[in-house]
């Protein structure tokens, strides 16, 4: 892995939202917390792009203007590890490149992939994330499986000092693994998305009111 020196470090502000795997919901959770705070969306990597990507995906969906989104500072056409996918194009990821934007609104910042994606061969993600030093929410599935992969990622992020503010959940309700989640990843679930008929600007509105979500992470961030 790469060391990164305390004079590059980044002091700008901001909300990272990763996942504990691929297709998790980061990028529903992302426009959920774009939408909710009046934010500004920035996916820095994208691979895999199909039309536009993630960063055109949440673009349409809030009808988002250009004030309001930041372009990728990578984008790949292979649905594959952002480091393998920029070798087949032919590129290198290059860290001065990923560097905080300064902006004026909460900033939502969309990972590629899962904590432990290389994104060069000499760079994993939480590498990147250890060097932004911003709070992260960490996404999850409520079904089988997640209690596992949370828990794992929860300890690689606490075995780095990476601050965690907390969970958010995707899928449909579960019996008991919220509650085993919060106690044994010493974490709050902050929110949690159901399955949606169908995915709107209004239905995102309707689940971060009716979960107080304005308040929460006004509280955790500070703002």
């Amino acid at each position: 892995t790469t060391t990164i020196s305390a004079e590059m470090k980044s002091k700008q502000s901001g909300l990272i939202i990763c996942g504990t795997g691929t297709d998790v919901g980061k990028t529903i959770i992302s426009a959920l917390l774009v939408q909710g705070l009046g934010g500004i969306y920035w996916k820095p990597i994208q691979s895999g792009l199909d039309e536009d990507g993630d960063t055109g995906r949440v673009c349409r969906l809030l009808k988002l203007p250009s004030s309001r989104w930041i372009p990728e500072a990578y984008k790949f056409q292979a649905p594959v590890s952002p480091h393998w996918a920029a070798e087949k194009e032919g590129q290198l990821i290059d860290q001065k490149r990923l560097e905080i934007p300064v902006v004026n609104r909460p900033l939502i910042v969309e990972t590629a992939g899962g904590l432990m994606v290389p994104l060069t061969r000499h760079l994993l993600q939480i590498d990147q994330l250890q060097y932004w030093q911003l709070p992260i929410l960490l996404v999850a599935r409520t079904e089988l499986g997640t209690l596992n992969h949370t828990l794992l990622s929860l300890e690689a992020l606490k075995t780095r000092n990476i601050p965690v503010i907390g969970l958010f959940l995707n899928g449909p309700d579960h019996l008991d693994n919220p509650t085993t989640l919060e106690q044994f990843g010493n974490i709050p679930i902050i929110g949690k998305l159901p399955p949606m008929r169908e995915i709107t600007s209004e239905s995102l509105t309707k689940q971060w009111e009716l979960q107080e979500l304005d308040i929460a992470f006004k509280r955790l961030l500070q703002i």
